[in-house]
């Protein structure tokens, strides 16, 4: 049976409050009003890493330990992608891609979809064509970034540069931009990757224009060019914009292969500027902020830890890994490819470049443990990471779901189960130097209204994390 709970939570509250009309169910009213305002109502996920991009997520009455089998409410068939799914006001939105079958040079069909968040059931669908000649071919899987939703308007970037604007109901496009048409942006080496963040009435995007463009601010409402901000000066980088607020503004935050920039979202002012030159371009992870602390980290060159300013928007440098290698024995602090690391209290959590969980003193980037215990040893070994109370949830590129603790002393896991089944083809090193074809699942699942939502190349699947179903 599909579970219907998402849609009757609000109605079964409100019939029970007015079931509360005399004075005899007083005492039974108090005692729900209390535990009522005590609870997170079910809440959406309706972009990258979640509300505010955070990778937080507050719903109470959620399992304390992991089933051995997660019962799902359905499975849809969908095509090959990173992408992550965003869900929103009853819809998820994921993008996929296709390879025509007579084609020898990676032409094909790239898709944005919308699904009935409580029964699977595809409601639209926009195709466009595109071509991945000019990336990678290993990894020529299909579309990047997580759609970004906001109120009744969802935007999709494909993984060539293709944004575009489309109304949350009905799939038909509002606007749309071509960054390599538009801006003269080069597609790098492994596809447009940054999902475009709403701010007000602007959206920003990392559109990797040249010569000036390499952050664009558009009216979300009509895609008219608002602001743009960067000179590009090598490739364009992955990582996502995020917005913190910090010395007393809100600051827009976009690490690029040159340097960690601080803009005001408003005008694309830049605040303030750490150079770092990126080897490869490869700035993945999203930057991280806690308290003053603001993080980020990347495959070659370790990671850079920035201090905020309290009194205005400034940073200073506190450190950064000074190794030149990607192999493990070479490395110092994190060296994380595709996984954020994340920042509780004075200390730092992440994979690093073979996939070796370390723990950091976030004040000095002093490595205090290592542990091979949540992602498997090999190049890029990848898991997100969503705080949800005092523990995590935590998916790795094996399938898996776990529960699990990061501590000072060390790796705490508390529970796993099998999520969905990687299907993504890369060829890995391992780290004594032999290539090694694996089979993994690069996807950042969404976890909304009870459930997580996840995809692979072949399905995607929601599945509950209720207390109440186990």
């Amino acid at each position: 049976m599909i579970n219907r709970q998402d849609r009757e939570d609000v109605s079964v509250r409100k019939r029970q409050l007015e079931q509360c009309k005399s004075l005899a169910y007083l005492g039974a009213l108090t005692l729900f009003l209390t535990s009522f305002s005590a609870s997170v109502p079910a809440e959406d996920w309706p972009q990258w890493r979640g509300t505010d991009r955070l990778a937080v997520w507050n719903e109470t009455g959620i399992v304390e330990a992991l089933p051995e089998q997660l019962k799902l409410t359905w499975r849809t068939s969908i095509r090959g992608g990173y992408s992550g799914p965003a869900v929103s006001d009853g819809r998820v939105y994921i993008s996929d891609w296709i390879e025509d079958s007579d084609s020898r040079t990676l032409d094909g069909t790239e898709r944005a979809l919308a699904l009935d968040e409580v029964t699977g059931e595809i409601l639209w669908t926009h195709e466009w064509p595109t071509s991945y000649r000019m990336l990678s071919f290993s990894y020529a899987v299909g579309p990047r970034a997580t759609p970004t939703v906001d109120g009744d308007r969802v935007y999709v970037v494909g993984g060539t540069g293709r944004l575009f604007c489309f109304e949350a109901e009905t799939g038909e496009v509002v606007w749309e931009k071509d960054y390599v048409a538009d801006y003269d942006t080069s597609v790098p080496v492994w596809g447009i990757v940054s999902a475009p963040l709403v701010d007000g009435d602007r959206l920003i995007a990392v559109v990797g224009g040249e010569p000036d463009a390499l952050v664009v601010a558009f009216d979300k409402r009509t895609g008219e060019e608002l602001w743009r901000a960067i000179e590009v000066g090598s490739e364009m980088g992955y990582a996502q914009p995020v917005i913190y607020e910090a010395g007393g503004v809100r600051q827009l935050i976009v690490w690029h292969p040159l340097a960690l920039a601080s803009l005001n979202p408003e005008t694309g002012e830049v605040y303030w500027e750490q150079p770092w030159d990126v080897s490869m371009g490869v700035t993945v992870a999203t930057p991280v902020r806690s308290g003053d602390y603001l993080l980020v980290s990347q495959f070659f060159n370790g990671s850079m830890m920035m201090r905020l300013s309290q009194d205005r928007p400034a940073a200073t440098h506190l450190w950064q890994g000074q190794s030149r290698s990607e192999l493990p024995e070479q490395t110092d602090t994190i060296h994380a490819m595709v996984t954020t690391p994340i920042i509780i209290g004075d200390h730092v959590y992440g994979v690093d470049s073979y996939g070796e969980l370390r723990g950091l003193d976030a004040k000095t980037g002093k490595r205090l443990w290592m542990s091979p215990d949540m992602t498997a040893q090999a190049r890029w070994s990848t898991a997100f990471l969503v705080q949800h109370r005092d523990r995590y949830f935590v998916n790795n590129d094996d399938g898996f779901l776990m529960l699990a603790q990061f501590t000072p002393n060390g790796y705490v896991e508390l529970s796993r189960t099998r999520l969905i089944e990687p299907t993504s083809t890369s060829g890995n090193r391992t780290p004594h130097g032999r290539i090694a074809e694996r089979i993994v699942n690069w996807s950042h699942p969404a976890y909304a209204n009870g459930h997580v939502v996840h995809r692979n190349d072949r399905e995607i699947i929601r599945a509950s994390l209720r207390a109440s179903d186990y």
